[in-house]
Formats: structure tokens, sequence, C-alpha cells
């Protein structure tokens, strides 16, 4: 078996809309095709001996054990292979279900795997292990699971999220709040656009500068909380062992020190009861802070107290990872004893992590003069850590409710001192029923990024969703933080249809961020230049806090190279479907290539429109597995479907009586005549009428979008090769016109060709080529259509040959071209530039010189320079020397 390609697919996908997060593996089983399972001698056996857990997968069969009767009965390899990713994720402590196999249609025995992941680096080696565990089955050889699993967890504990700024994560999006990983540490984007805030683990974006720096400085915070006459240990700052010892002098034992500017209790050493450990403790806290605090040790508990929006919302008592003494066995044998408790894992997977065996285990078990083979008296608790962390193995047990509302004032009053909006205090005090200034407790520190995971999940007590009070914090009750989102799919005239939408909502007074095939625009500025239709082109315009509108043109190659870049929009406008990039990526029927296009109106949210056009089949069928609002657009007025829709109440725009009109239900808004539409060049473009319906009847649906507004915007939008590149862009030379277009398929040509054969030109002269990874036939067709539309052709190649030889692009559009008219002038200049230089040396009268654009803006640039050559030669010419 071969896997001969893996892709990501991170949002919204062919596969899925609702489940986004999918691996996409294509699989060459080899000669495992001929071998079904059951044919297999002991695989089942085999199988189950090293899975008995994917005896849970019902499969087809819809009950336990369902996937076993399957591997029994005969099924082939990729469907295991799909099964035991899921399953080495769950595992490994990733649950995970969703997984479909299907044939690519490419050849026999070769599969495209799907399956989901919670964590993307995860899953790829999910992908790849489970092709190794199934090779393995197959053979009969050994295979050591468990390393993969463990490799799979290590893997989960460096990329996912921690537990506090996971939980934040979780409780927006169950409120339909988006997010975005800004980066691979936890700095999160919540919200779109003007709307977002951002987090990084508990700090937000609403958290102040000055109020981090205090808390971080221990000191500082000890000395302004003194002030305010806040309980706080008696202390002072050292730097040298001769500060060190008068700070003994000063306090004695027992005794604390800490860096000055630590966090999670790293280079803390408590409990300090002599000289030595006092050096040792010294040096500790020195690998962290050149600054060191020294303080008198206050007996009592461990409380983390923890407040949000300068409200109290829990507390929790911290026990370090220790251990109890049975009287019979050792600390290594408690310590492993302890381990086995089902609550605890590896990392953040579990309620509690698993206790190591580390420095400042040593450390504590030498001051008490023990070894890891030391038996302790029984019920004698020996504790194996300085801090009580989470991370480290420690525990925790809610004590909300005890907590003395003198100690939430004092602890609301703290959070206010110090300016944090989250803020964690540490309290040492024997309880927090009685006020901590009476019972001889004090506050050691206040943290900024405090911990969630000991309120989300203690030991003991009352779980507390401590992420709600961030949300409602950050979103205040009725806010999702989203901005509105209109997304343009479909095969030809998605460009234009996204650029006048874009307009219109600009024109209405929005900051638009819109992504189109030649670049990513905020606010009509060009910030990325090329093919901008796929996820990480919209991401851009999402992750923009200038942007309040955003219009996404969302192409295939995208949707099916990584899913989109948004779960949900409020209105998504599908243009057509026609035969273009056929045979690519596992599309080759136009129901498939439909499918591909379904995702975008699939995500639109119940209460908005996916507006379809009601002129193409396969457009118009889209309704059928929507779950939203459905609008429609067509070029008849008289259009069955357009007719049963306005007559049940719906929402159209269609093309009558040489207006472009707005129908709710059986009334008829008329935006203007056609003629008057710029873009619509006095109505001969017919396919740019047909691109302004959409884009008419999107930006109507926004309710501070007025018909007004609509208007002004269409004839202020003039095609040009700056406001529409490489869209019908007209470059008027002394004694020719060439028109540059991105028509790139049969479809789109055909569009074009039906405009110009309504322009009054001498002759018509095309300049065309074909794409090396279409099909055979969509290049033909390509020669076909310009037989039959241009008097003259000059064949040229792109830059870009996409896998084919120029020689083979060049004979095939021939083949188009003679099947239809075999004695049309035709001239082969392979190199673009060259065909175009040409053109200007060798100017036919008067003629119109059509260009097939691929890379438009260089095409355009080539063409401004020939022009700019002829405005030279012309002054040369009129100021002879």
């Amino acid at each position: 078996m071969r896997i001969l390609e893996l892709k990501v697919l991170k949002g919204p996908n062919y596969w899925s809309v609702r489940r986004p997060k999918l691996i996409q593996m294509k699989l060459d089983l080899e000669e495992l095709e001929q071998k079904p399972t059951n044919e297999i001698p002991g695989f089942r056996q085999r199988l189950e001996k090293m899975l008995p857990s994917l005896y849970e997968h019902r499969c087809s069969e819809g009950q336990p054990g369902g996937f076993f009767s399957r591997v029994d009965e005969g099924t082939w390899m990729g469907h295991v292979i799909e099964h035991i990713a899921l399953e080495i994720q769950t595992l490994a402590g990733m649950d995970c279900g969703f997984g479909r196999t299907r044939g690519t249609g490419e050849k026999e025995g070769v599969y495209y795997v799907i399956f989901s992941y919670m964590e993307e680096d995860a899953g790829v080696y999910a992908a790849k292990a489970s092709v190794r565990i199934a090779q393995a089955l197959v053979d009969g050889t050994d295979y050591d699971l468990e390393k993969d699993i463990q490799e799979m967890r290590e893997i989960r504990e460096d990329t996912r999220l921690g537990p506090s700024t996971g939980c934040i994560v979780d409780e927006a999006a169950k409120r339909g709040i988006p997010f975005i990983r800004l980066n691979k540490q936890s700095l999160v984007q919540l919200g779109y656009g003007v709307n977002q805030k951002r987090i990084r683990a508990t700090i937000a974006s609403t958290t102040g500068n000055i109020a981090v720096d205090i808390a971080c400085d221990k000191e500082e915070t000890k000395a302004l909380l003194e002030a305010a006459e806040i309980p706080v240990p008696r202390g002072t700052v050292i730097r040298t062992e001769v500060g060190l010892d008068e700070a003994i002098e000063k306090f004695g034992y027992p005794l604390v020190i800490k860096p000055i500017d630590g966090n999670h209790g790293k280079g803390n050493t408590t409990n300090i009861t002599n000289r030595e450990q006092a050096i040792k403790a010294f040096e500790a806290a020195k690998a962290y802070s050149r600054s060191v605090i020294v303080e008198r040790f206050i007996t009592g508990y461990d409380f983390r107290c923890l407040v949000i929006n300068y409200k109290f919302i829990c507390a929790a008592l911290r026990t370090p990872a220790s251990v109890v003494g049975d009287g019979v066995h050792n600390i290594q044998w408690l310590i492993e004893e302890t381990n086995k408790d089902p609550r605890r894992g590896y990392g953040h997977e579990k309620v509690l992590t698993q206790i190591t065996i580390d420095q400042f285990t040593q450390k504590m078990l030498d001051d008490l003069g023990y070894t890891l083979e030391t038996i302790p008296q029984k019920d004698e608790r020996v504790l194996l850590k300085p801090t009580a962390n989470l991370s480290t193995g420690g525990t925790s047990t809610d004590v909300t409710d005890e907590v003395h509302p003198a100690n939430v004032f004092m602890f609301e009053r703290i959070a206010k001192i110090i300016g944090l909006d989250i803020c964690g205090i540490d309290v040492m005090a024997m309880d927090l029923r009685t006020p901590v200034s009476e019972n001889g407790g004090a506050i050691l520190e206040v943290n900024a990024a405090p911990g969630f995971r000991m309120h989300i999940e203690p030991a003991e007590g009352l779980a507390r969703n401590v992420a709600e009070p961030v949300v409602d914090m950050l979103f205040p009750k009725g806010s999702a933080g989203r901005i509105p989102i209109i997304a343009v799919t479909g095969t030809n005239g998605k460009t234009t249809t996204t650029r006048l939408t874009a307009h219109i909502a600009k024109s209405a007074g929005k900051k638009v961020g819109y992504t189109t095939s030649d670049g990513v625009y905020i606010q009509n500025q060009l910030m990325m230049k090329g093919d901008c239709t796929g996820p990480i082109s919209s991401a851009f315009v999402l992750k923009d806090p200038t942007v309040d509108f955003a219009v996404l043109e969302c192409a295939r190659g995208g949707i099916l190279k990584s899913g989109l870049a948004f779960q949900n929009c409020e209105v998504a406008i599908v243009t057509n479907v026609a035969a273009d990039h056929m045979g690519l990526g596992g599309i080759n029927t136009l129901e498939q290539m439909a499918k591909v296009k379904a995702v975008v109106p699939e995500t639109v949210f119940p209460h908005g429109y996916a507006i379809l056009n009601a002129d193409d089949d396969l457009v118009y069928k889209m309704k059928e597995d929507l779950k939203c609002n459905v609008a429609l657009f067509s070029m008849d007025e008289n259009n069955p479907r357009i007719k049963a829709h306005c007559g049940g109440g719906g929402l159209a725009t269609v093309f009558e009586n040489g207006y472009v009109s707005i129908m709710k239900g059986n009334w008829k808004i008329r935006v203007m005549p056609v003629k008057d539409i710029p873009l619509t060049y006095e109505g001969k473009a017919i396919h740019n009428i047909a691109n302004c319906l959409p884009a008419i009847l999107a930006t109507y649906l926004f309710r501070d979008i007025t018909i007004e507004d609509i208007r002004s915007a269409l004839v202020s939008f003039v095609p040009s090769s700056t406001q529409t590149p490489g869209r019908l862009n007209f470059f008027h030379f002394k004694h020719f016109t060439m028109l540059a277009d991105f028509a790139h398929n049969p479809h789109g040509l055909k569009l074009l060709c039906d405009f110009i054969s309504k322009l009054d030109y001498p002759s018509r002269i095309g300049v065309i080529s074909g794409t090396g990874d279409r099909r055979d036939e969509d290049i033909r067709e390509l020669g076909e259509i310009s037989a039959r539309y241009f008097d003259e052709i000059i064949i040229r190649c792109d830059k870009n040959l996409r896998g084919r030889s120029a020689d083979e692009i060049i004979e095939l559009l021939q083949q188009g071209i003679n099947s239809v008219n075999p004695n049309i002038p035709t001239v082969v200049i392979p190199n673009e530039d060259q065909a175009l230089d040409y053109i200007y040396d060798n100017p036919k009268q008067g003629a119109l010189y059509t260009i097939m654009c691929d890379v438009v803006a260089r095409a355009l640039d080539k063409i401004r320079e020939l022009k700019e050559r002829e405005e030279r030669e012309g002054i040369s010419a009129s100021h002879p020397a």
C-alpha cells in the first residue's frame, strides 16, 4: 500500500459541512485491492487482538461489533484503515468517530480514506500509522501499538490549546462566536473583523498591560497590597547571600524563597527551616530571576481564588502531588499505584495529571531524609512537589460556597487594586470560612493568566464554568462578535460578482474586505496579489480588525484542498456550474462539481439566504439540501422556477424588459435599466447582466443598504483594468483594439464570444490558449468555440503548462479548430509576450484582438507596456529630430 497524498481539511468541505476537521488520505491499495479481509488468513483475529476496542465501532451495521462483522464478510483495506485511524486517536485521548472511504474514480484500488481528527498533527500521524498497522496485520508481523499511542499523546499535548484557553474557546463556540487560532501556542482570536477580541491563555485583549506588569513583579504587587491594608507575608527582596543572611536574621524560620517575576511555582521553595535549605532555595530562585523574594512562611492551606471582570467567581483548595503511606509499600510503589487512578492521565487529557518523579520530587524527599525506596508510616502523607499545580500531579477541591463575604469583598478589591480583569489570587490560610485578615492568613501572590483547570475539573466538589464570565465580559449578551459574510462561488462570474457586491457594500458605507482571483483587498487597497480564493485569503480578511463587512470568493481548489475558512455565512451566491477543472481532485462529473460548490450555500445560517441561479439545473437543485432561506436569480422573469418561487412569496432578481429588477413575491422593484449600468456595456455583455443580479439581491438583503445605494454603486462601477482586472479590459491602440479577459474554460469563452459578436469591428482575432491540467476534450472545445467566432486565431501557451508539453496543448487546440473550420488562418506563437509583440508589430487595421489571459496581472502589464511604447513612438513621430 502507498499513501499518494494527504490533505488536512480545516473547514466545511466536500465530505462534510458540519464536521470540518477531516484528514483526506489518497491511498493506493496496490495488490491488496484483490484481497478483501475475509481472504487474508488470521486477519480478523490479529486485528481484534491488537485493537479489541474496535468492537464498539458500529459501522453500517448500526450496532456494536458491526465493523468486525464487515471484516468477517470481507471489506477492503481502505475501510479498515479508516477505522484504525479513528480508534488509535481515541486511544490517545482524542475521541474521533466520523469516517468515509470512497473510490477516487481514477483507477482500481485507489481510494480516498476520510476520517476526523482533533489535533491536526496527530491526525496526520494517525493516517500514516494506520497504514503501517494495517500492513503489519496483513503480514502477520509484530507491531508496537503503544509507541504510536504515546507519540500521539505527546503530539496532542504539544499542539492542543491548554485547558484554560480551550474552555474559553469552547464556551465562545457554544454561543456561535467564531474563533481563529493565531499561532501554535495560545493566542486566539474570538470573533471576526472589527468585532474581534483576543485571548492569550487567560489574558484577554481587555486586560491592562500595566496590571500584568504589576502582577509579574511580586514585590511591587506586595507593596501595593500592603499599602491598601491587605494582609501579606512579611518579607524582602534580595540579590546576594549577604542579603539572604540578613533576611534570615530579620524574619527567622520557616521561610519561603521565590523569584520576583516567576510564575506557575517555578523556582519556589517553601517551609525552609535551616540555612542549608535556604542557600539551595536561593540558587533555585536565581535560575529564574536576578532578584529573589524572601518571606516568612505562612502555615495553612493553599487556596486559589478567581476574580473575573472584578467579580468573585470561585475558589479552590489546592493540594500538592502526594502519596499516603500504608506502612507496607515504598514511595515508588505508592506513586505508581496513585497513577493508576483512572482520573489521572498524560498531560491535560484527564481531570488529574500523572505524578512524575523529577528534581523537585527528589529534593522534597531529600529534605525528609527519604528515598523512593522508603516505606512511609501508615496514613503518613508524603508531599512530592513544592507547589500545588495540577500540571505536576496536584489536586483541587472546590470551596466556593464556603468563602466568607469579607473575603469575597477583599478578593474583588485586590483585583481592582492591581487592575486585573482576569485575576487569580493565591491565599495561604487555615480556611476561607473566616476572614483572612482575622485567621492569620495572607495573600501570597496575584496572578495574571491564572489557570482554569483546577476550577473546571476539580478532583472534588462542584465544577465551575469559569469561561462563561470571561466570554460575558468580552461579548456582552446578544453579541456574537461576527461581521456579515457574503460568500460567492460558481464556475464563472465569481470575481466580477464579488467585486460588484463589495463595491455596493462600500458605497453604502461599509468597511469591506474581499477576496478575488486576482488578490485580497481591504477597503479597496490591494493587500495580497495572485489567486486569493482559498481559505488562507478568507481568513486574512476575517482577521483584519478594520473590516466590518466581508465578501469572499470561494473557488473549487480551496474547498477541495483545505475546506472553507468560515463555519457559517449570512449570504451565499452560486453563479453557475460548468465543466472546468474536471478530472482534478477526484472531481470527474458535473454532479460532483456541483457538490463541491454546494458546500458554500450549505454554510448559510438558518436565518440567512442562499442566492441560486434558477437558470442552471445543478445550481437550482442545491435548494433541496439547504436549511436556510433561498432566493433566486434569472435572466428570464418567465422562468417557471421564478414564477413558482415568487408566487410563494419568495425573493428573486430578474432581467426583464431591459431592467434588472427585484421580485418580492408578486411585487416588482425595478432597480435600473441595464443600458445605464456600465458593467453591461449597454446590455451587450449578457454574462455581466447575469453577474449583476445576485450582487444586487445579496446587498438588498441587508437593511442598512438601500436601493439608492445599489443604484449609485451600479453606475459608479466602471469596468477597467483596475476596477475589474482581466474582465473585459479594453485597450484602444491607434490602429487596433485589444480586449483582455480571464476566460479560461469553454463556458467562459462562449460567454465572451457572445459579447464580442455584438461589437462593431471589421475583424475579430482570438489569442487563445489551453490549460494543461484540463481534460483533452475541454482543450479541444476551446479550439472549436474559437473557430466559430474568430476570423483569425493566434495560439499561445501559458507560462505554467501544468503537466503537459506546449506541443501537446497546441495540437489539441488545433484539433478543435480544424474540426470546425480547417481553413481559418492560424498562427502559433507559444510565448505570450512574443504573441502580444507580434500583434503590435503586425496590426490588422481596425481589428479587435481578444486575448485569453492566464496570469492576468502579467498580461495586463505587457499590454500597458505596449500602450506606453505606442505613446512614446507617437511623440517621437510628431517631434522629429
